[in-house]
C-alpha cells in the first residue's frame, strides 16, 4: 500500500480522537491530533463558548497541512474539517488526501460532548458546528461512516477503505 494520508473528520463529539488513534495504530502511522495545534487564542475563544471563524481557523489549517506534509510515509490527522474550503486547504498540502467523516446527529453529538469531562470544548458550541458543516459525502476521497456504530466496526470499515487504492 502506498503512503496513506487521512483526515478523520466531523463535528465535536463524533469520536475523531478515538477512531483516529485506532486507525493510526492499525496502519502503523503517526497520529496528528488537530486540537493540539490550535493557538491559545482559539482555545480561549472556544472555552468562552465562542465559535471559531474562518479567519481563526486559517492559520491552524495551514499548520495542519504542513504537519501532514512532514510525514511523506503517511499520517492520520484528527480535524473537524467542517467546510469544503477547509478540506481543500488540507488537500492542497497533501495530494490524494482522504477523509473519513464520522457522521452523527446534533442530539447525539450534544450528548457526547456534554458527557466528556476536562475538555475545553463546551456543549454550547455543538450547534455552531452543525451550522458550519458542509457535507463532504459527494466529494472524491471521502468515506462517510455512522459514528454511532461500535468503535471497532467504525475502525474496521475505515481501515478496509483506506487499504483500497485512492479514488481521489
Amino acid at each position: 500500500m502506498s503512503a496513506v494520508h487521512v483526515v478523520v473528520m466531523g463535528v465535536a463529539g463524533c469520536g475523531k480522537s478515538a477512531v483516529g488513534q485506532r486507525i493510526a495504530q492499525g496502519l502503523g502511522l503517526p497520529l496528528i491530533e488537530g486540537d493540539e495545534f490550535h493557538p491559545a487564542s482559539n482555545v480561549d475563544k472556544m472555552r468562552q463558548g465562542l465559535p471559531l471563524t474562518d479567519q481563526d481557523r486559517a492559520g491552524w489549517l495551514q499548520l495542519l497541512g504542513q504537519e501532514l506534509a512532514r510525514h511523506p510515509g503517511g499520517a492520520v490527522l484528527t480535524c473537524s474539517a467542517l467546510k469544503r474550503n477547509y478540506r481543500d486547504s488540507l488537500r492542497a498540502a497533501v495530494p490524494e488526501l482522504r477523509f473519513v467523516h464520522l457522521a452523527l446527529s446534533q442530539e447525539q453529538a450534544l450528548g457526547r460532548v456534554a458527557s466528556r469531562g476536562g475538555h475545553f470544548y463546551p456543549p454550547s458550541l455543538v450547534a455552531s458546528q452543525f451550522q458550519a458543516l458542509e457535507d463532504p459525502a459527494a466529494e472524491a476521497g471521502v468515506l462517510v461512516i455512522d459514528a454511532c456504530l461500535p468503535l471497532e466496526e467504525v475502525v474496521q470499515r475505515a481501515v478496509a477503505w483506506l487499504a483500497q487504492p485512492s479514488q481521489a
